[in-house]
């Protein structure tokens, strides 16, 4: 199977590298201003974004060609100004679109969300209804405007770069300007539209330019992979991103990543995964597949990778995550229980531990097993004929646990007008919690107990640290 993959990649030639490096730089382009919308949680925006713009493009099209037939502009000019002019009605209708689905959401009273729904089908019908009505000399391919055309850019490269590779990479170079032009703007009012009117910096002035910014690149990216698919590079990377990052920098870093890799891993796959899967299927005529398809696949695999795997909210890493906290806790409870045992002169500790943490913090078989592996790899605990020991590591450890558990107990009972019978299940849960700062603070709230409100004395701090 990977020889055999690696036989179809062979196959890769100079215009394949034009391609993926074409697609790249749209996908690039287009997770700038994703970022954004992702940040703002305005993603739904961009979907609809992706489908009005084809409205301003149509518009912008149809209103030049009649300027061109009724004699005002030749055909030279309407040629080449054409794509100036795809570009100035997209970001007119995106400026539109935002300020017509807040008219709605205020006028009548309807949800964000539906406002923008009632927004984006209406002027992508709009947009459709134009194309069937538009002039055929226009050749205005319904299939290239919602699927891309991006394994033709390369068909007639001749040592220099496809035109849609030229314009994305423009479009991609002037999403960074102004990122980095307006860092401090977006930044505020991004995480703080409310800050950001106060500090002068008019939120709603940049919400309407990230809409024309957003159309714009849209419309840089159509040729490449139409506008069915252009939402997933504008959205996919940046999500994927922000479940790797928190960090603002290191988010537009990393989804400028995803979406480049996206874009070679897409075209890789196209080139080689349909002849080597379909066959078997019994689908000899079927050896590749669109590369704007195979990226948009891509980019949700990245996306789900990412679900799983990323270091902090991803499912497997929380799922050891919440392991290793289980068993840290298991193994702090019986560190308490050990130390209590010791303070209360009980022979009870010659049970064995993992049938104490059983026994008395109701545990199941494996996480107290784990507990005990775990002190006893950390030198805590001890064990010998007699029974398990607290070592005086786990002695001192027990110690901070315990004066945790019981300055937290004289807290609630002096603050809350709890029986003594509902102060040690709090208790139980915040002891793993307090480190010696709020354990300080606790005392002076509490002026230096000497006992719990069960009579128990309260391990003094300076015995935490004894050797």
């Amino acid at each position: 199977m990977f020889s055999e993959f690696m036989d179809l990649a062979s196959d890769w030639n100079f215009r394949d590298t034009w391609m993926a490096t074409t697609a790249a730089l749209a996908a690039m382009a287009c997770a700038i201003p994703g970022t954004f919308l992702v940040l703002r949680r305005q993603s739904l925006m961009g979907d609809a974004l992706s489908h009005t713009s084809l409205l301003g493009i149509i518009g912008a099209i149809l209103f030049a060609n009649a300027l061109r037939v009724s004699g005002w502009i030749d055909t030279e000019t309407y040629h080449a100004t054409r794509h100036a002019v795809m570009f100035g009605g997209a970001m007119i209708i995106g400026v539109f679109s935002a300020v017509l689905t807040e008219w709605i959401q205020k006028l009548g009273r309807v949800e964000a969300s539906a406002a923008l729904g009632v927004v984006f089908t209406s002027l992508f019908a709009l947009g459709l209804l134009l194309i069937r009505l538009a002039p055929s000399g226009l050749h205005i391919d319904p299939d290239c405007v919602f699927y891309g055309t991006i394994e033709t850019t390369a068909i007639s490269v001749n040592g220099e770069p496809p035109t849609p590779a030229i314009t994305n990479g423009i479009m991609l170079l002037i999403n960074l300007f102004l990122v980095v032009m307006f860092a401090k703007e977006l930044k505020i009012s991004t995480f703080d539209p409310e800050l950001s009117t106060t500090m002068g910096i008019n939120s709603r002035v940049m919400h309407y330019g990230l809409m024309a910014a957003t159309a714009a690149t849209l419309v840089a990216a159509f040729e490449s992979v139409g506008n069915i698919l252009v939402i997933a590079l504008l959205i996919v990377p940046a999500a994927t991103a922000h479940l790797l990052t928190d960090r603002y920098a290191r988010l537009i870093a990393i989804s400028l990543g995803v979406a480049a890799m996206s874009a070679f891993l897409g075209h890789l796959f196209a080139i080689t995964l349909p002849a080597m899967v379909f066959p078997r299927l019994g689908f000899e005529n079927v050896r590749d597949a669109s590369t704007a398809g195979m990226m948009a696949g891509t980019c949700g695999m990245l996306f789900l990778i990412a679900v799983f795997f990323s270091p902090r909210y991803g499912i497997v890493s929380q799922f050891f995550e919440r392991a290793r906290l289980s068993v840290k806790i298991a193994g702090d409870d019986l560190l308490g229980l050990l130390y209590r045992i010791e303070e209360s002169h009980l022979e009870e500790r010659q049970i064995g531990a993992t049938e104490l943490v059983r026994r008395h913090l109701g545990l199941g078989w494996l996480m107290s097993r784990l507990a005990v592996i775990k002190l006893s790899r950390d030198r805590q605990i001890v064990s010998d004929p007699s029974g398990y020991h607290l070592t005086d590591i786990g002695r001192i450890t027990a110690r901070k646990l315990v004066r945790s558990h019981r300055l937290w107990e004289a807290y609630m009972a002096k603050h809350f007008q709890l029986p003594d019978t509902h102060l040690h299940a709090t208790a139980a849960r915040v002891e793993h919690y307090l480190n010696p700062e709020l354990r300080s603070q606790l005392e002076d709230e509490l002026e230096t107990p000497d006992a719990d409100p069960h009579g128990r004395d309260i391990p003094l701090e300076q015995r935490l640290t004894d050797d």
